[in-house]
């Protein structure tokens, strides 16, 4: 016995809740956050672009820099990339313009944002707390989840909660 009273491998933090997955389980979870890592970023300039042009701005690359709050230099690298992937197209003196593959990612992504924001306000979040959150959690919400938050909401999740947060506190 070592020290701490338990078999080697160091002190343990307490009992692990449920056994661990199987190895491709695990590994897919991981292979999908790192995808969503990777997306996330493109996700977050085209609907900022998208944003700007439907508020009746033009998307500049000023504008974008200061919105993400980055430098002028990593928002150029950026969309080289975005127009190199065909999802924006650039005008000299005219801006950024988002190509239909462009449009399609902003509106999805919108949607899930929308979607985990709407969920997040049910479970009583404040409004400018679950704004700030859903823009990271949106990239990493998989579809069957996303569904789950979207079925809850219609069936009156918030309507429930906030009763259920009522009674708690009478």
């Amino acid at each position: 016995m070592t020290p701490a009273g338990h078999g080697g491998g160091g002190p343990r933090r307490g009992p692990r809740p449920q056994p661990m997955p199987d190895a491709d389980m695990q590994s897919a979870g991981f292979r999908q956050a790192r995808l969503a890592r990777k997306t996330a970023l493109i996700e977050d300039y085209v609907e900022l672009i998208d944003d700007l042009l439907n508020d009746g701005q033009e998307a500049r690359q000023v504008d974008i820099a200061a919105r993400l709050g980055v430098s002028q230099p990593t928002v150029a690298k950026m969309l080289v990339r975005l127009e190199a992937d065909g999802l924006v197209t650039r005008r000299p003196y005219r801006g950024i313009f988002l190509t239909d593959a462009g449009h399609d990612m902003a509106a999805l992504s919108r949607a899930r944002h929308h979607t985990v924001e709407r969920f997040l306000r049910a479970l009583g979040v404040s409004e400018a707390n679950a704004r700030i959150d859903a823009e990271g959690m949106e990239h990493y919400v998989g579809a069957e989840t996303l569904d789950a938050f979207r079925h809850a909401l219609d069936a009156g999740l918030a309507t429930f909660l906030k009763t259920a947060r009522k009674h708690r506190h009478d």
